[in-house]
C-alpha cells in the first residue's frame, strides 16, 4: 500500500526540492501551488500521471482546501502524509503592521496549515496512522527585529504543533516540525514589505529607517553564505517521512542547531544580550 503525500507550496524553493526527491519514491503525490504558479511544474519537467496529481491550491482559500481534501478522501482514501510547506514572510517592525497585513501573514503560515490538519485528521484517525510535517523556521524558535509578524506566525505554528503531538499520538499519528535556519537561495527577494515598512525604508528620517537598512542586507548575506541548500533540507524531510519514530522537532541546518543549543545552555538574559550586541549597525538605531 502506497501512502498519499500532500505537499503545499510544491512548485518552488524547498517545496520543489522535496517534490523532486519524492518523485523517486513510490508514494502517490498530490502537489499543489497557486493557480498562477502551476506552470512551474511543467517548466521543471514535472507532469501529472496516475501517481502524481497536480492541483491548484491557494492555501488561504477555505473552499479550495476543503475541495482538495474531499477529492483525496474520495479517490485515494485520505491523506497519509501532510506536508505544510507553503509560507510567506513580511519584513516589518511591530509598529508598522496593520490589521490586514497581520492577518495575511498569520493566514498563510498558521491558520491555513491548521485547517488542512483538521481536514486530514479524521481519515488518519480512522486508519490509526499518519504523518503531519509542518515546515517552520529558526524564526519559530527565536525572533529577529523587523521580522516580528513572521516570527509570530511561526511561534504560533510551533505551539499548535507541539500540542498536536500529544493529542494524536494515541492514534499512531506522528507530528514533526522542520526547523531550517538560513538556506542558500534567493528566497529573501520574496520577502514582502508592509505599507509602513516600505515607507520607513525609503525615508531616511523615519525612526525605524536604520532597522531596515541594517537588517535586510544582513539577512541577505547570511542566506547567500549559507551552506545549507533546499536539496539538503528536502532530503531530511523525506527521511522524516520514512522514519518509524520521527522527532517532534528537527533542526534542519547547522545554524538552527547552534541557535537551539545556545538557547538551551545560556541564561536567558545573557542569550538575548549576546544576540542584541550581534545585530548589525545596532549603535545607529533609535535616537
Amino acid at each position: 500500500m502506497h501512502d498519499t503525500v500532500l505537499v503545499t507550496g510544491a512548485s518552488s524553493g524547498l517545496g520543489l526540492a522535496l517534490t523532486r526527491r519524492l518523485l523517486q519514491s513510490d508514494h502517490h503525490l498530490v502537489l499543489t501551488a497557486r493557480e498562477e504558479s502551476l506552470a512551474r511544474f511543467g517548466a521543471h519537467g514535472i507532469r501529472e500521471t496516475e501517481r502524481v496529481w497536480i492541483r491548484p491550491l491557494d492555501v488561504t482559500q477555505r473552499p479550495q482546501r476543503v475541495a482538495l481534501v474531499e477529492e483525496i478522501d474520495e479517490e485515494l482514501g485520505g491523506v497519509d502524509v501532510l506536508v505544510n510547506n507553503a509560507g510567506v514572510a513580511y519584513r516589518s517592525v511591530v509598529e508598522h503592521v496593520n490589521e490586514r497585513e497581520r492577518l495575511a501573514q498569520m493566514d498563510v503560515n498558521f491558520l491555513s496549515p491548521m485547517h488542512l490538519i483538521r481536514l486530514a485528521l479524521p481519515r488518519m484517525r480512522e486508519k490509526g496512522r499518519g504523518r503531519i510535517i509542518n515546515v517552520s523556521s529558526v524564526g519559530g524558535m527565536m525572533a529577529m527585529p523587523t521580522m516580528s509578524i513572521y516570527a509570530a506566525s511561526k511561534f504560533a505554528l510551533e505551539g499548535m504543533t507541539e500540542a498536536l503531538w500529544y493529542e494524536v499520538r494515541p492514534w499512531g499519528i506522528h507530528v514533526t516540525l522542520i526547523e531550517p535556519g538560513f538556506i542558500h537561495s534567493s528566497s529573501f527577494r520574496n520577502t514582502r514589505e508592509t505599507v509602513d515598512s516600505r515607507q520607513s525604508r525609503e525615508a531616511v528620517d523615519d525612526p525605524y529607517h536604520a532597522h531596515y537598512e541594517s537588517m535586510a542586507p544582513f539577512i541577505e548575506r547570511l542566506m547567500l553564505r549559507a551552506s545549507a541548500t533546499p536539496h539538503r533540507v528536502a532530503k531530511q524531510i523525506a527521511k522524516v517521512i520514512r522514519m518509524r519514530r520521527p522527532p517532534l522537532r528537527l533542526q534542519a541546518t547547522i545554524d538552527a542547531r547552534v541557535f537551539s543549543l545556545l538557547r538551551r545552555i545560556l541564561p536567558q538574559r545573557m542569550y538575548h544580550a549576546v544576540l542584541y550586541r550581534c545585530l548589525p549597525g545596532i549603535r545607529g538605531w533609535g535616537p
